[in-house]
């Protein structure tokens, strides 16, 4: 749901990865982003609108994306669709963050573009401690990115999971991810990666952001 540039995309690319896409906008105009090529369905009405969602087939759907401009329109869409039509796979583009994490609590996968972009913006230009890359729809579980003190260069990433109880989901190495053996070896420059439990995350961060013992 939502032809702007960010459904565009995502249908161009699930087509190009060879799924049958359907594309449901109000704005027949928007249409017009889509590349001359696309083969899926283009439905004109409101996402949220159960005739609309069943011309556009999502009755045999997989996944649904709400990605319109509005929060309402997206989060209301999103519930009908999994409530009514029972698809599990649903992710709505929230922009306001609160509502966000309230949505992730109802178990509907948020995007909160606003708070992901300027996170990573302020993570490109100063040290932030830990800045979330997924949380499970519970919000339990961290997915998070973590600054760590020079002084565990060297050390292994078995080593830094006895230490603070968390798991090193992957290391990104120039600029690539790679899943790291347990007797692999933190390297200069390295980013980690850290999977933890939500109430983990501050006890983490202290113990990661400084030199480490000399008995660890």
């Amino acid at each position: 749901m939502g032809c702007g540039r960010v459904g565009a995309a995502l249908a161009r690319s699930l087509e190009g990865r060879g799924h049958s896409v359907a594309v449901v906008d109000q704005n027949p105009d928007a249409f017009r982003r889509l590349p001359p090529d696309f083969a899926g369905k283009k439905v004109k009405g409101i996402g949220f609108d159960r005739d609309t969602l069943v011309q556009a087939g999502i009755e045999d759907a997989f996944a649904f994306a709400a990605v319109s401009d509005g929060d309402n329109s997206n989060i209301l869409a999103a519930r009908v669709v999994r409530e009514t039509y029972g698809v599990e796979q649903v992710v709505a583009r929230i922009y306001d963050p609160r509502r966000a994490e309230i949505y992730e609590r109802l178990g509907i996968p948020t995007v909160a573009t606003v708070r992901w972009t300027s996170d990573q913006v302020l993570r490109r230009m100063l040290p932030l401690g830990a800045t979330d890359e997924y949380r499970d729809p519970s919000g339990k579980v961290r997915l998070a990115q973590i600054d760590v003190h020079p002084g565990w260069v060297a050390r292994s990433v078995t080593s830094i999971e006895e230490a603070t109880g968390a798991r090193v989901a992957f290391l990104t190495r120039f600029g690539e991810g790679i899943l790291p053996t347990p007797d692999a070896v933190l390297q200069e420059n390295d980013i980690v990666h850290v999977l933890m439990h939500a109430t983990q995350a501050d006890a983490v961060e202290r113990m990661l952001g400084r030199e480490p013992s000399k008995e660890i």
